[in-house]
C-alpha cells in the first residue's frame, strides 16, 4: 500500500455514562509513515465534553514532535467551535463567556490552545466534523474505545500498519463543515421522546404521550431527541448500548 498522504490524520470520540458520570474517550492516529496507533482512557467521573477533550489533548500531545499538518475529525461541535471561534473572545475577557460566566472546562481549553499554537504554521489543524452514528469507521472505531473505558470493559488498543488495521480509517465524511448554529431564540424540533423505566425503553411522537409513561414512576428518565443519532447518545448517557431495542409508545 503506497502511501500518498503529508498530514496526519485523526479521529477522535469522547462518551460519558450519565454526563456527568463514568466517561471514556477514545482517539486513532494514522502518520504519514501509514502506521496507526489507537489512544484511550476513562474517567470514574466526568462529562462528555470533557471527554471529547481529553480526547484531542492526547492525540495532540503525541503527535506534538511530528511536523506535518493535520487532519482532525471530530464529531463534538464544542471542540470545533471552541477552537475554532468561541476560545479567542473567552481569552480576551479572562476567560469569561460573553455572559459574564467562568467557561467551562478552562483547564483542558488552556491545553489544547497551547498544543495547537506550538505547531506554528506548518503543523496547521484542518479541524473537520465526523457526524456521529452515520457509520464513518473512524468514528465508530473511537465511540467503541471510548463507550468501553466509560463501563470499564477493556478494550485491546491497536498499534501497528495501515496494511494489517481492520477498520477503514481512509472512509472519511464527505463534507467535514459545521452543521448551522440554531439561533439563541429557535426552539429544537423533536424527532422523538425517549421514556427509560429500568431499561426498557420506548419511543413517543409527542410529550404528552412520554410524559403519561414516566409519571409517578420512580427512577424513570425521559429526555428530547432531535434526530435518530441522538436516540443513540441518549442511549448511551444512560448506561445502555447503542443497539438496545426501543419500543414504539
Amino acid at each position: 500500500m503506497k502511501n500518498t498522504r503529508d498530514y496526519i490524520q485523526i479521529f477522535s470520540d469522547g462518551a460519558c455514562s450519565g454526563n456527568p458520570g463514568p466517561g471514556g474517550w477514545g482517539a486513532i492516529i494514522l502518520f504519514p509513515s501509514d502506521q496507526i496507533l489507537e489512544l484511550g482512557d476513562g474517567d470514574p467521573q466526568t462529562t462528555n465534553n470533557r471527554m471529547e477533550m481529553k480526547a484531542v489533548v492526547e492525540s495532540l500531545r503525541v503527535v506534538e514532535a511530528h511536523p506535518e499538518p493535520i487532519r482532525f475529525y471530530t464529531d463534538s461541535t464544542y471542540v470545533i467551535r471552541g477552537i475554532t471561534q468561541w476560545i479567542f473572545g473567552w481569552k480576551k475577557r479572562g476567560w469569561k463567556t460573553a455572559e459574564g460566566g467562568d467557561v467551562s472546562n478552562k483547564d483542558l481549553w488552556e491545553e489544547i490552545l497551547k498544543l495547537v499554537q506550538k505547531r506554528g504554521a506548518a503543523g496547521k489543524i484542518e479541524w473537520l466534523y465526523s457526524r456521529g452514528h452515520v457509520g464513518i469507521p473512524g468514528n465508530e472505531r473511537c465511540d467503541e474505545i471510548a463507550v468501553a473505558y466509560s463501563k470499564r470493559t477493556g478494550v485491546d488498543l491497536y498499534e501497528g500498519s495501515l496494511e494489517n488495521y481492520s477498520v477503514n480509517i481512509l472512509e472519511v465524511p464527505k463534507d467535514g463543515s459545521l452543521p448551522e448554529m440554531r439561533s439563541p431564540g429557535e426552539k429544537k424540533v423533536a424527532h422523538s421522546y425517549l421514556s427509560n423505566i429500568g431499561g426498557l425503553v420506548y419511543r413517543h411522537k409527542d410529550w404528552p404521550s412520554c410524559q403519561r409513561r414516566v409519571s409517578g414512576k420512580s427512577g424513570a428518565k425521559f429526555k428530547k431527541a432531535g434526530s435518530p443519532s441522538e436516540e443513540v447518545t441518549i442511549l448511551k448517557s444512560w448506561g445502555l448500548d447503542a443497539n438496545t431495542q426501543i419500543k414504539e409508545g
